[in-house]
């Protein structure tokens, strides 16, 4: 019960002290704030570069084309043997009377010419299409694939598919590096900005000494104080996420360059960087005011 009146005691001085040193926690309040928005951007920009470079991989499909000559047995077998390999997630057939369809229906040209062709004269192939699970190990699974028997020819673009895991795995770590450089600047900006706070506040810490408080006492109403302050700088920057997101997504219709790239869906993606956005500033908060009370000030 004691510890309890103490705390609340503490959270109550802490918010006295916000508004009673205000210029100074306005300042940095306004460091977070505008740190904390560029540390959004860079998360919503990083998460969603990520989301695409998936989709991408995941439309990475093999093609495999069997011979003319194969029957519904043979492929059977091949179904079987495609999907007892350990990188196969999804193995879909097409037949060659879909694919010769689908061409005419796409050109007035192929439908003129392959109309006049006869069952045994059609050089179009039966064929798997078949997804993996991880597209790095694509180029394995597709030798695999092409050693099973009655299977002709194997294709997904090799060359430039292990391109593009190259380019996707630079950007991933790209991202991932630039967001934690920004929190790491982000917590030195907030930090100092705290510490001058603090430090303005020499005399006063001296006279809770001098009375006799201990170097606990001392440092827990300073820690909640930069909490507050945490969390008072993390509102506008969250109000920024959720408002312009949900704008840009509505814009563009969750697409962007022509249906290039498609954006994640606001909920609950805006809740997710709004939580990140203020475990941030809380945690920052607390040990910028942390370490100017225990460091600079000599507690």
């Amino acid at each position: 019960m004691k510890a309890i009146r103490i705390l609340s005691r503490n959270i109550r001085d802490s918010f006295k002290s916000v508004f009673r040193n205000f210029s100074l926690s306005l300042a940095s309040i306004s460091c977070i704030t505008i740190t904390l928005i560029v540390v959004a951007i860079s998360i919503v920009l990083s998460i969603n570069v990520n989301r695409f470079t998936e989709l991408v991989e995941k439309d990475v499909t093999i093609v495999a084309f069997l011979d003319l000559d194969v029957n519904d047995n043979d492929k059977q077998t091949i179904l079987e043997e495609i999907k007892d390999l350990t990188n196969v997630e999804k193995v879909e057939f097409i037949s060659k009377t879909e694919i010769a369809n689908e061409m005419m229906e796409s050109s007035e040209e192929f439908k003129n010419i392959m109309s006049e062709w006869s069952e045994g004269e059609s050089p179009i192939q039966d064929t798997f299409q078949v997804k993996v699970k991880d597209i790095k190990e694509i180029k394995n699974t597709a030798n695999k694939i092409e050693k099973i028997e009655k299977v002709d020819l194997v294709k997904y673009g090799e060359g430039m598919v292990e391109q593009l895991v190259s380019t996707f795995d630079i950007i991933r770590k790209v991202s991932v590096a630039a967001v934690i450089a920004l929190i790491v600047v982000t917590a030195f900006l907030i930090v100092n900005t705290i510490k001058i706070t603090i430090f303005s506040r020499k005399r006063e810490i001296e006279i809770m000494r001098l009375v006799g408080a201990s170097n606990i006492n001392i440092k827990i109403p300073f820690i909640i104080e930069g909490l507050i302050l945490g969390i008072l700088g993390s509102i506008i920057p969250i109000i920024t996420t959720c408002y312009g997101y949900t704008a840009l997504y509505d814009k563009f219709g969750g697409q962007l360059f022509a249906e290039f790239i498609k954006l994640i869906e606001p909920t609950p993606f805006i809740y997710y960087v709004s939580l990140i956005l203020v475990v941030i500033g809380m945690v920052v908060g607390m040990f910028g005011s942390l370490r100017a009370v225990k460091k600079y000030l000599k507690i």
